[in-house]
């Protein structure tokens, strides 16, 4: 009973920390830790088939990795015509209870593939690929476990033994599938929490982050400039024209304008590492820039206004500047920083300038920034609802 208690436990706590994961990969390494020592291994990896292109991707290397072996890869896949035993169920669907077995791969399995000594009869297949790769990381025995994902194959599960370590056995295997059915359960859960994360910060028109995803990427950035003293530049833009377009062309053609915009800045934020690119709602977009300095964050913006000034149909853009790299005065919160730049945005809406203005180099920003509005239709964008 003491063997079954501890798999039992091993279940509980493989389902337990995926559950607690906030991030895909932060389950997928869950998923992989909790699988190698449930199964008392050294190493383990989660990877997925990626059918559009015939190969398998690893998404994590976990425990004690061989040369060459990366926590989190980003080019690791292997051709999935080096892995026969995958092929018969990789474009399959089951029924219920109908999935496939785990089974078990050593480094004295022949090298060519012809059967050889050792366990039979609970998936023992033999892979070359997979001889040859345990033989050059020292390790003695893998066992794979197929993940399936709502009837269809989505993965892999794989947990290694070094050298010298008791080889997997027939229990062992059969627990491997366990394991990959709770792991499975785990990844479709964070599937459809990404999805509602997805939903929740992501513009559904133009595919760029929503207004939510800057407030809280914002006063993050905020606190990190606080205590670090990084440079936090935030680009605020206005698309001229648009109500005319609506007016003139239906709205249909109006979001065509809205959406070619926002594939203009999703491209000029590019040249900006870490920018994030947003639609704040309407007409309104803005970037949000940690790390680069004032001027490299002005250039882009400059840019922005050129390409935007091209767009069929619309007018060219308002654009207004603020960072921290600029004489603006302390900047203690997000509010602080969203509302200059609103201000010199304005300032740029009403100079109908086809540059950014940008908040201290032009005085007159700070002062509007820091004068309450004339009337409520009368500089909209510095309300104080603003974060």
């Amino acid at each position: 009973m003491g063997g079954d208690d501890a798999r039992l436990r091993a279940v509980v706590s493989l389902a337990q920390t995926m559950a607690a994961a906030h991030t895909p990969r932060g389950s997928w390494r869950a998923a992989a830790l909790g699988a190698c020592e449930a199964l008392g291994g050294s190493f383990a990896a989660l990877s997925v088939w990626e059918r559009e292109r015939g190969q398998l991707r690893v998404l994590v290397n976990a425990g004690e990795r061989g040369e060459g072996e990366e926590e989190f890869p980003d080019e690791e896949t292997y051709p999935v015509h080096q892995f026969p035993e995958i092929t018969e169920f990789l474009h399959e669907r089951w029924a219920a209870g109908g999935e496939p077995d785990a089974w078990v791969q050593t480094a004295d399995d022949p090298a060519d593939g012809a059967p050889g000594a050792g366990l039979r009869g609970y998936g023992r297949l033999y892979c070359r690929q997979r001889v040859a790769a345990l033989r050059r990381r020292g390790r003695g025995c893998c066992v794979v476990a197929p993940i399936v994902l709502h009837g269809r194959a989505w993965g892999e599960l794989y947990v290694a033994r070094p050298l010298g370590e008791p080889v997997f056995g027939r229990e062992d295997a059969a627990f491997a599938t366990v394991l990959a059915s709770v792991v499975a359960a785990g990844i479709s859960q964070t599937e459809r929490l990404e999805e509602v994360r997805k939903l929740a910060f992501t513009d559904p028109l133009t595919g760029l982050a929503n207004r939510r995803a800057v407030d809280m990427r914002l006063d993050e950035a905020v606190d990190q400039h606080r205590a670090e003293g990084s440079v936090v530049s935030l680009v605020v833009c206005d698309l001229n024209g648009l109500k005319r377009v609506n007016d003139t062309h239906g709205h249909a053609v109006g979001d065509r304008l809205l959406e070619r915009f926002g594939s203009v800045l999703s491209r000029c934020g590019a040249m900006l590492p870490g920018a994030l690119a947003a639609r704040l709602g309407g007409d309104e977009f803005c970037l949000l820039a940690v790390g680069p300095e004032e001027d490299d964050v002005i250039r882009v913006a400059a840019e922005l206004c050129e390409r935007a000034a091209g767009l069929e149909l619309g007018d060219g853009v308002a654009c207004g500047v603020a960072s921290t790299g600029d004489p603006i005065g302390p900047v203690v919160s997000a509010r602080r920083l969203f509302r200059l730049a609103d201000a010199a945005q304005y300032r740029a809406k009403a100079a109908r300038s086809t540059k950014p203005v940008v908040a201290g180099r032009d005085g007159e920003v700070l002062r509007l920034a820091d004068a309450p509005p004339r009337s409520p239709h009368d500089r909209r964008h510095l309300r104080g609802s603003r974060p």
